[in-house]
């Protein structure tokens, strides 16, 4: 059972877009409504006009004040409207209570992002994560939706049919909550093992704001053509590609879904199977469209996500795409000053890949073991092994052992033991988690 708006947004494309502005929200002071507005053009709307309001907190009943739900009702009625979109989360009760005031379908920010995702699922995993973000979202609101109950009244002593409509359908819905998120555990557990035993290749993951030029950096440098949009949420589905670096070795690179400020915990939670590529990386590009006036805000959002799923301390490297499109140059200073380790790119015209790839190159060299393998001289696989692996430093011949001073991933360790070698680390360093591949190797 799914519970998508999809349908209804086709029928009705004429939208009135409605903003609270709160002391403690983040918008676009020059368009507050400039986000909201692109999810409705995704969603298919021709937003016909917009309302705001400044309040120092939400009205219980309706979310804005009366006086503004007459005003937005006059709009509803001169437009023709079909559609009220909040670019705020409502209660079930508010959205109950505009509806019968407006007369009109009122949806909120989460049901315009939940309706986009579940258009834009392509595969079998990504339309259960929709699924079950729907499911958890509509739970509360089976009332409202379940529009046959209105025939049916119940009170103290008297259940009526509707009621008990009602609870089977609860119990249908909770039931299905719980087979989805089974099904999804184990496609999580099943992805967390296809990355860790991806062997010695490190793996880097694109993170960033929806339509930031993930998908288009990805393309430049690992020509995978991938599917690129200028709409959000693009990419819904992780690809991983294999990027070849031009000095030698490679690493694997995945696209993921794009974050947006205030996403849907839900969404989140059902889409951690998806980004098992980024809990899994050694190394994550936070790709951030750097000509956009609300970049650093965009930052912080991608930020917040990263902390609901942990990831927050994982080694980051700030991409700062489309700055060719940046007419000031001194935007571009600030941004750089506020964060310690980035680079200027443009995936597009390819300006910056190479200093982009050196970038990834030392971040991955930096956290790799120096250690120094004795192994038989004749023992030639683990001698071509470290040679296609890890940066020989020195190499000296002890009568029938060979002695390899390198620097290696820790991931290195293990096929090392297996085969014979000793392997002696040198004091006081961390152990990481990464490898390189290919001859002038760089590793985590």
């Amino acid at each position: 059972m799914q519970f998508t708006v999809t349908e209804q947004l086709k029928r009705r494309e004429n939208a009135i877009l409605v903003g609270v502005l709160l002391p403690e929200g983040e918008f676009n002071p020059d368009d507050p409504l400039d986000e909201i507005r692109g999810l409705a053009k995704t969603a298919g709307l021709q937003v016909s006009s917009w309302l705001l309001q400044k309040r120092q907190r939400p009205d219980i009943a309706t979310y804005i004040g009366s006086g503004k739900v007459d005003e937005l009702k006059e709009l509803v009625e001169a437009h023709e409207a079909d559609l009220v979109v909040f670019d705020n989360d409502l209660l079930p009760s508010q959205t109950r209570n505009l509806e019968k005031s407006l007369g009109v379908k009122v949806i909120d920010r989460t049901e315009v992002i939940l309706d986009i995702f579940a258009s834009r699922a392509q595969t079998h995993e990504a339309h259960l994560q929709v699924e079950l973000a729907q499911l958890e979202y509509a739970l509360p609101r089976l009332k409202r939706m379940w529009t046959h109950l209105s025939r049916y009244k119940g009170g103290i002593g008297v259940r009526g049919p509707g009621e008990k409509q009602l609870e089977e359908d609860r119990r249908l819905v909770v039931h299905r909550i719980q087979d989805l998120k089974e099904k999804l555990s184990k496609i999580e557990a099943r992805k967390e093992r296809e990355v860790m035993g991806r062997g010695d290749v490190p793996t880097v993951s694109l993170v960033g704001y929806t339509n930031a030029g993930k998908s288009t950096l990805m393309n430049a440098l690992t020509h995978a053509d991938v599917l690129v949009e200028d709409k959000l949420f693009a990419t819904l589905d992780t690809r991983t590609r294999r990027w070849q670096f031009r000095g030698g070795g490679h690493v694997l690179l995945s696209d993921t879904v794009g974050f947006i400020r205030s996403l849907p915990h839900s969404l989140v939670a059902s889409f951690k199977a998806t980004l098992a590529e980024a809990r899994q990386a050694d190394l994550l590009l936070h790709v951030v469209d750097a000509s956009n006036p609300e970049a650093e805000k965009q930052i912080n959002a991608v930020k917040s996500v990263l902390e609901d799923l942990q990831l927050v301390d994982k080694p980051t490297l700030l991409v700062l795409n489309k700055s060719d499109r940046i007419p000031d140059r001194s935007y571009l200073d600030v941004l750089k000053a506020h964060h310690d380790v980035s680079v200027s790119i443009s995936a597009s015209s390819g300006f910056g890949l190479d200093r982009l790839e050196q970038a990834v190159r030392e971040m991955l060299h930096e956290r790799a073991l120096v250690a120094e393998v004795r192994t038989e001289v004749s023992n030639g696989r683990v001698q071509a092994y470290l040679k296609q692996h890890a940066q020989i430093l020195d190499e000296t011949f002890e009568d029938e052992y060979v002695v390899l001073n390198c620097r290696l991933p820790k991931r290195c360790l293990g096929f090392l033991a297996e085969h014979g070698a000793q392997v002696n680390l040198a004091p006081h360093q961390h152990q990481p988690v990464a490898v390189s591949a290919g001859a002038d190797a760089v590793a985590e």
